[in-house]
């Protein structure tokens, strides 16, 4: 009742239009409606509130949730989709864990009301340095899933986003609460003529101050506009060490059979069309490297061993149709599967279904067809591939219980065969059904050649290319980054785009081009300065290939990479330390 009361009430009413400004102005902002004006706008809401309600801690906390449940509502809808869909949860639970993840996945709203209002009163100027530093503080500190910050709506901006290379979303996220905060100081034309007169009719300790903040403000637009031009200038002209030919295939896989279809059947319809996907685009003219997305081939291992065998998670036709793929196009092919291994309790000698681990799993298979390294994602996706309590699977049959990887090593591939196959019939899928892995190895044995390291790339999988401080632990210089994920969990939503853009800046990060591969849309390729090339998205929902020449960028160890969040810890620890002494020496 109290809640009702307040929403129709006119203080209720101006919270509501203030969540709705942040809320609908970041989402036009965002992937893939793309309209960046309204970013400068979108902390005005969070700005009026927090000044209507200075140091009413209480009303700011509640405030606060309401920014994070109309901000998940309007942007990350499809949240209560993936519980439904990929949790298998019942409307009934997936409402309140929907709210739920709204509340303490963006807790950053109410810390960063709190702390705004803290310092504003402590300070009582400066306003624009706190509402970078608040809105840094927030997003550093506060627990999220996915990991999105206001800096990853700024780098729509091609210019702003090369500052990535050394702040990452964080630092543009700082960049924009503080130019936003000037405009929103300047949001009514009679404050900003009296402002003007004020200057103009030269009252001195006005005129210290206006010229104070106007340069302030316009070093830090020049700083970043600036920096950003000479980053893309400077890595448009690095001429690449050469160019990889990869091809992605979006086989649109099946993600159950709830609905009653007969997994046999659809599975082999899948395989099927992989193979004749692959044999269209290659025959005559390989590429080094195949890329098939996350759950391309759903519920499989090619990975044949006791445990694998046991789980029954083996399937020798999917283990025969890779190696036909990678031996008659004489490619690299790298793509997803299920794996297993037992835990460290397991007895010797004994199997038992407690004792198993699964992983989701990618690997590579080398021009001879023959399985090589792999990566187990370390980072799981909650609700889907795990659940936080033991309990909780009780409520949904359809999440995993997968095991995290700890193994942060790149992925080899190799030189692909020069030739064409010399086979006058080549192999497809149909004939593994008579012919097993080392009869496909033996058919095409006359093919093989010898296996050569020609590089080495970075493999992530699903949401884990968002997650930027995670990404820099992998070692080594990657040729390139290959994302590969199943955003079909998410239906027809904005999900996929925004995956996507929420990865886009790691390519900025690394310098490296990013080479995004999904079960049923939007695979694209980004190149190093975050560009998606040719703009060129395959659609939603469907089955479709796309190829690019990827460019090997030379080697470099960006100040990102060697340093991480340095800055922005920096920036908080300076300002921090400025503003304790100031509140100090005005008390």
């Amino acid at each position: 009742m109290k809640l009702a009361r307040f929403l129709i009430s006119r203080e209720g009413f101006i919270s509501v239009l203030c969540y709705a400004i942040t809320a609908v102005f970041s989402f036009l902002s965002f992937a893939p409606i793309n309209l960046p004006f309204f970013v400068w706008l979108a902390p005005f809401g969070l700005f009026f509130v927090e000044k209507r309600n200075r140091g009413k801690w209480k009303k700011l906390i509640y405030h606060g949730f309401g920014f994070s449940i109309l901000f998940y509502f309007v942007s990350f809808h499809w949240i209560y989709h993936m519980t439904t869909v990929f949790g298998g949860f019942d409307w009934y639970l997936a409402v309140p864990i929907f709210i739920g993840s709204a509340i303490l996945l963006n807790f950053k709203f109410p810390v960063y009301l709190l702390l705004f209002s803290f310092l504003a009163k402590r300070v009582g100027k400066f306003f624009p340095i706190i509402a970078s530093v608040s809105i840094l503080f927030a997003e550093f500190f506060t627990p999220q899933v996915f990991p999105w910050y206001f800096g990853n709506v700024v780098a729509e901006n091609q210019i702003l986003a090369q500052n990535a290379e050394y702040a990452s979303a964080y630092g543009l996220s700082a960049f924009l609460f503080f130019v936003s905060y000037y405009l929103f100081s300047l949001r009514k034309p009679k404050t900003f003529f009296r402002l003007l007169k004020k200057f103009l009719f030269r009252h001195k300790t006005f005129q210290k101050r206006f010229l104070f903040g106007g340069l302030s403000l316009v070093l830090v637009l020049v700083l970043f506009f600036g920096n950003g031009y000479y980053l893309f200038q400077k890595w448009s002209k690095v001429k690449p060490i050469t160019e990889r030919d990869v091809l992605i295939i979006q086989p649109n896989a099946p993600l159950e059979f709830r609905d009653g279809r007969n997994p046999a059947e659809e599975i082999r319809n899948l395989m099927t069309r992989i193979d004749s996907m692959a044999e269209r685009e290659l025959k005559g003219n390989s590429v080094d490297l195949v890329v098939l997305p996350e759950s391309g081939v759903p519920f499989f291992t090619t990975h044949d061993t006791e445990v694998t065998r046991y789980s029954r998670i083996y399937w020798h036709q999917f283990e025969s149709l890779m190696a036909i793929l990678s031996l008659r196009h004489g490619t690299n092919v790298f793509y997803n599967e299920l794996d297993a291994d037992l835990n460290k309790e397991a007895l010797p000698g004994r199997i038992s279904r407690r004792d198993v681990r699964m992983y989701n799993s990618s690997v590579v298979m080398n021009p001879n067809g023959e399985r090589r390294n792999s990566y187990q994602k370390v980072f799981l996706l909650i609700f889907g591939e795990y659940m936080p309590f033991e309990w909780m699977y009780a409520l949904s049959g359809q999440t995993g219980q997968f095991a995290p990887g700890t193994n942060l090593n790149l992925i080899p591939y190799y030189e692909p065969r020069k030739t064409p196959s010399s086979q006058i019939k080549e192999l497809h899928f149909e004939d593994t059904m008579t012919m097993g892995p080392a009869g496909v190895r033996e058919y095409y044995s006359k093919e093989k050649v010898d296996e050569k390291q020609i590089g080495s790339f970075l493999p992530l999988i699903c949401y884990e290319v968002i997650i930027s401080e995670f990404v820099r632990k992998f070692e080594g210089d990657p040729d390139f980054i290959v994302n590969v994920t199943n955003d079909k969990w998410y239906g027809n939503s904005v999900e996929s785009y925004q995956h996507h853009t929420l990865g886009r800046l790691r390519a900025i990060e690394f310098r490296k081009w990013i080479v995004r591969s999904t079960n049923s849309g939007t695979s694209v390729f980004t190149d190093h300065l975050g560009r998606n090339i040719d703009n060129d998205f395959t659609p939603i929902e469907t089955t479709a290939v796309i190829r690019k020449k990827v460019q090997v960028i030379p080697g470099e160890m960006t100040f990102y990479r060697l340093y991480g969040n340095l800055l922005s810890y920096l920036y908080m620890g300076i300002v921090g330390l400025v503003f304790f002494f100031y509140a100090k020496g005005n008390t």
